[in-house]
C-alpha cells in the first residue's frame, strides 16, 4: 500500500512518504501523491475536510477523530447526546455576562472553564470568585462552564484502532490540572473496567480510531472530560508501550 504522511514525527516506523501540510492542496506534486495514496496519515486538522469530502481519501485518524478533537464544545455535545450520564454537568453559553449569570446560577463557586481548542491543562480554570470570572470573560469565544468534580486524580485512556492500548491515572499535578505537563505522576495500578468500557462503547460508537481519553471517577460512576486526537506520547514511551506497532497492526501493516 502507498501511504503518506503529514505529521512525519508521528509515523516514525510507519511506511509513510513524508509531505509538507502547507504545500496542500496548491502544489501540484503535493495533490497528486495524496491522490495516488492510498492512506494518508495525521493531516492536520484544517485538510481533513479536503481530504475527506473532496478527494474521498482514507484518512488517519478517522475525520471522526478530528472533527470531534479538534473542539471541546463539538465532543461534549457528542457526549452529551450519547452518553449524558457519563457528561460532568456542562453549559455551553455565550461569554457574556448574561452566561456568566446563568453558570454561577447553575453552579455557584468554584467552577470549571475551560478554552475549547487548549490542550495540555492549557486554558482550564479553576473560577472561585466573581472577579475571577469578569476577567475571564473577555479572553473567551464561548463560555465553557463545568461542575467541579470532587477528585484528586483522572485517567488517560489511549484508544488506537479499535482497542484501549494503555490506561494509566495521573495523579496530583499542580493542585488542580492532572496533566503529566504539569507535575503529575502516572500509574498503572487500579484500572476501573468501567472506565475502558465506556471509553470502548464511546470511541466505536463516534468512529474514533486514536485518541487519548480523559476520564474522571467518582465513586464507582465514570465521567467523560475529552478526547485529545494528538495525545501525548511521554508516559507510554516510558512504559515501553509501543504507539507505531499498534497503529500498524491497525492499518494491516504487519
Amino acid at each position: 500500500m502507498n501511504f503518506v504522511s503529514f505529521d512525519p514525527l508521528r509515523t516514525l516506523g510507519l511506511p509513510a512518504t513524508p509531505l509538507r501540510p502547507e504545500s496542500f492542496p496548491t502544489d501540484p506534486a503535493t495533490l497528486q501523491a495524496v491522490r495516488a495514496a492510498d492512506l494518508v496519515l495525521f493531516p492536520q486538522t484544517w485538510q481533513v475536510n479536503a481530504l475527506h469530502y473532496a478527494l474521498g481519501k482514507r484518512i488517519f485518524p478517522s475525520a471522526a477523530s478530528q472533527h470531534l478533537g479538534a473542539s471541546k464544545v463539538e465532543m461534549t455535545r457528542a457526549f452529551q447526546a450519547l452518553v449524558p450520564q457519563h457528561v460532568p454537568d456542562t453549559l455551553i453559553l455565550s461569554a457574556t455576562e448574561s452566561g456568566a449569570r446563568e453558570a454561577v446560577e447553575r453552579f455557584g463557586f468554584p467552577f470549571v472553564v475551560k478554552h475549547p481548542r487548549d490542550s495540555m491543562g492549557r486554558g482550564v480554570h479553576l473560577v472561585e470568585d466573581p472577579s475571577t470570572l469578569r476577567a475571564l470573560l473577555p479572553t473567551l469565544e464561548v463560555l465553557y462552564a463545568q461542575e467541579q468534580l470532587p477528585i484528586d486524580r483522572d485517567l488517560r485512556i489511549v484508544w488506537v484502532g479499535d482497542a484501549v492500548l494503555a490506561a494509566y491515572w495521573r495523579i496530583g499535578g499542580d493542585g488542580f490540572h492532572t496533566n503529566i505537563s504539569r507535575g503529575a505522576s502516572e500509574s498503572f495500578d487500579g484500572i476501573p473496567a468501567a472506565a475502558l468500557e465506556l471509553v470502548a462503547s464511546v470511541a466505536r460508537t463516534l468512529g474514533v480510531d486514536h485518541a487519548g481519553f480523559d476520564v474522571a471517577m467518582v465513586g464507582d460512576h465514570p465521567y467523560l472530560f475529552e478526547l485529545n486526537t494528538l495525545f501525548g506520547n511521554e508516559v507510554l514511551q516510558r512504559a515501553g508501550i509501543d504507539v507505531a506497532a499498534a497503529i500498524r497492526r491497525h492499518l494491516g501493516i504487519d
